[in-house]
This record gives structure tokens, sequence and C-alpha cells, in this order.
């Protein structure tokens, strides 16, 4: 497949494009920095530099797949605006398919809140905290798009770098690996993130994934 990822780069996107290229797809990086991706990535990967908020319905209709990995300089709003833009750009249209990286705050605990209510009783003046509200926000609208075909999937509380071992999926709940963690690396968030992009199960729907 022809699979378009945006925030290509970055720490989630850097392991989308490792694990996608890997089982022999296609990868166009979307990206602010040309130079910095062409020392990142090899040849065999398409590199489009482009700002996110100026891509168009050309730079996208031929891609099968768009990964948002997105990640914004500290202005959450963006998150949300750059999921309309895209939404909006690929109404009623067969293809990409488009695939949202959110953040873990939407995630349920055990007594039905959700994260980011704990996050905002302890933190609720930190600058910091407009992505994960913004990003919870981002999959609140994305349940109301029904002429799209989107998925996507939430890291649990610990997102951190490391390699794909093995991992299960949820909805969304906060979950916990065998060692009482709620932790998932960026390797098995890219593997999940493949294993639907090749067989696909959650149309329309948010899922989640935590290491074994």
């Amino acid at each position: 497949m022809k699979i378009g990822i945006i925030g290509a780069t970055g720490r989630t996107g850097s392991a989308l494009v490792q694990e996608a290229q890997a089982r022999g797809h296609e990868v166009t990086a979307i990206v602010r920095n040309r130079t910095k991706a062409e020392q990142q990535f090899s040849a065999a990967t398409t590199i489009l530099a482009k700002d996110v908020f100026a891509l168009t319905w050309d730079d996208l209709k031929d891609l099968d797949v768009v990964i948002n990995a997105f990640a914004s300089r500290g202005d959450g709003y963006q998150h949300l605006d750059l999921a309309a833009k895209l939404v909006t750009m690929a109404r009623n249209q067969p293809q990409p398919r488009l695939f949202f990286i959110l953040g873990a705050a939407s995630l349920k605990q055990a007594d039905g809140t959700t994260l980011l209510a704990s996050i905002l009783k302890a933190a609720a003046n930190e600058p910091w905290v407009d992505t994960p509200l913004q990003q919870a926000h981002e999959y609140e609208y994305l349940q109301w798009i029904h002429n799209v075909n989107w998925t996507a999937i939430s890291p649990q509380r610990d997102f951190v770098p490391g390699p794909k071992t093995s991992y299960h999926l949820g909805k969304d709940q906060v979950m916990f690996n065998s060692e009482g963690q709620s932790t998932v690396t960026t390797g098995n968030l890219a593997s999940a993130v493949l294993d639907e992009i090749e067989h696909p199960t959650h149309p329309r729907e948010r899922f989640t994934v935590v290491d074994n």
C-alpha cells in the first residue's frame, strides 16, 4: 500500500515509517523539514516537505492511507484543526483512509472517569495541558464523522520509545501489562497501527494498545 505519514520524523512517526517499510509498503514522509527527513530516512522514502495546513487534495489523493502522527509545537488546538482539515478533504472519498494517533487523555479509568479529568485536576494551569485537552476534543469530533473512512488509536498512559515485542488491544480503557504498568512502546504502537491497516477491524472507531 501507499502510506503517507504526517510527522514522520517524530518519535511516533519514525517508528511508523520503520514498521511500514519493513512490511513492504511505500511510504511518503510528510514533514516540515526536508533536510532532517533526508538524513533520517533511506532513499526508498518519498519525502513531501510541506506545512500540514497547506496540504491539498492533490497531495493525498493517490495514497491508500494517511496516518496523522502530527505533533504540535505548543499549540494544542492545531490537533483539532488538522483533524478537521483532513476530514474535510476526505469526505465521501474511497481513499485515503485516515488514521489518527491520539493521546491517552480520553481513555477511561477504572472508576469511569477519563485520564483527562485527572490531568485537569492535577495540572489545570500548566501550558502543556492544552495538548491532551485538544486531542480529547479531536476524538469527540471524529465520533461525529460517518462519511469518512477513519480509525484512531490511543497509547496507554506511558508511551515510551522502545522496540516491537508483543501487545494486546483494548477499546476505551486504561489497561495494564503483566507487570501492572500502563505502558506501550513506540514499536508496539506502530505494529498495532500497521496490523489494523493491513487487516481492518476498527472502521470509524478508536482502539488502544498496551504492551504484554
